[in-house]
């Protein structure tokens, strides 16, 4: 493996020139980059990221800390993450903090050890001890997703209202107006919002939202399984489920299918955070869609900019309603199948 000192000699050089080289210093003549950087790549030279991040007191990593890395939103979150990154020249240290603040803390502070130049998190139920300690102390962190009010760090997140009022006006207009919710847990601000939005939506057409419409789930498929069948064991149930993410919606499914009910024929269903197996459930699931590439990106950009000495600014970005027909939609003409192409008879 070549070394520092066999890129020097190949160049031509000192060893101090080609360190300020790979460092970006200004003060170095145009031919005396080209030559190291001509021999950097004939020696295949890969500096160690160990001892530079000692000189430059950064180490090109950044941590992001995820709610639920089996949840595919966040697995899609993590690799837009992951690839904005790579191009801005950072790399990328996941920790799943699996819904719970102890492990969040547990991340954040591994994280830390190792010496990242910035975090991206999405707050487990309204954050935990050491995250809010590394926001608080000045740790270059923008939150993605879900944010903690009053912490003053940049959050990039999606605002579904208006897809929440858009999904509402559409359950209205098929007819439907027993409308319930699988909430996510409280203590996070996807949650309140969600619930928060749909009750607003609903008031819009003078329609309730009772008590027992409300489902306390966990953003986990079997609590969505769980609420769902309280909701089919009501004297009257709702005509529409709608799960507040995706997980949900498939316990959901699951308990209408285990009473031998269909969607939507019997009930309809409904989730917020789309994903790409609901278009092969069957029926497909209407959903609302968050841009959740655009937003991993947003967040990565955001924190390079604190990082590297700019104003990081918060983002946020629509999220838009995707109709399919698990709420009883006329089947579009794409879905049905192809009629028979007549039969030609030759003329004899």
């Amino acid at each position: 493996m070549a070394s520092i000192k066999d890129v020097a000699v190949e160049a031509g050089v000192s060893v101090a020139t080609v360190s300020r080289v790979l460092n970006g210093h200004p003060s170095v003549s145009p031919g005396a980059r080209t030559r190291v950087l001509a021999a950097v790549e004939t020696l295949g030279y890969r500096p160690n990221a160990v001892a530079r991040s000692l000189r430059t007191d950064q180490t090109r990593t950044l941590g992001l800390v995820i709610s639920d890395v089996m949840n595919p939103y966040f697995t899609e979150l993590a690799r837009s993450v992951e690839e904005e990154a790579r191009a801005l020249g950072y790399s990328v240290i996941i920790g799943n903090a699996d819904e719970r603040p102890d492990l969040q803390d547990h991340h954040v502070t591994t994280l830390l050890d190792r010496r990242i130049d910035g975090l991206l998190v999405s707050p487990t139920d309204g954050g935990s001890p050491r995250m809010l300690d590394a926001a608080r102390a000045g740790t270059p962190m923008v939150f993605v997703d879900r944010w903690i009010p009053g912490v003053d760090v940049p959050v990039v997140r999606s605002d579904g209202r208006g897809a929440v009022r858009d999904l509402v006006a559409h359950l209205h207009g098929l007819g439907h107006r027993r409308l319930a919710i699988i909430a996510g847990p409280a203590a996070t601000t996807t949650g309140r919002e969600r619930v928060d939005a749909f009750r607003e939506a609903l008031a819009a057409y003078g329609l309730p939202l009772p008590d027992a419409y409300i489902g306390q789930g966990d953003f986990q498929a079997e609590s969505g399984r769980r609420v769902t069948e309280g909701f089919l064991d009501l004297p009257e149930p709702p005509d529409v489920v709608f799960a507040a993410d995706n997980l949900m919606a498939l316990g959901a499914l699951d308990a209408v299918r285990a009473r031998g009910l269909r969607v939507p024929e019997d009930i309809a269903l409904a989730a917020f955070d789309d994903i790409r197996w609901f278009v092969h459930t069957d029926p497909p699931v209407t959903a609302i869609a968050q841009p959740t590439g655009d937003l991993g990106r947003a967040a990565v950009r955001a924190l390079v900019d604190r990082i590297e000495g700019r104003t990081g600014e918060s983002v946020t970005l629509p999220a838009r309603l995707v109709v399919r027909r698990s709420c009883g939609e006329a089947t579009p003409a794409s879905e049905h199948p192809p009629s028979p192409s007549p039969v030609r008879r030759s003329t004899p």
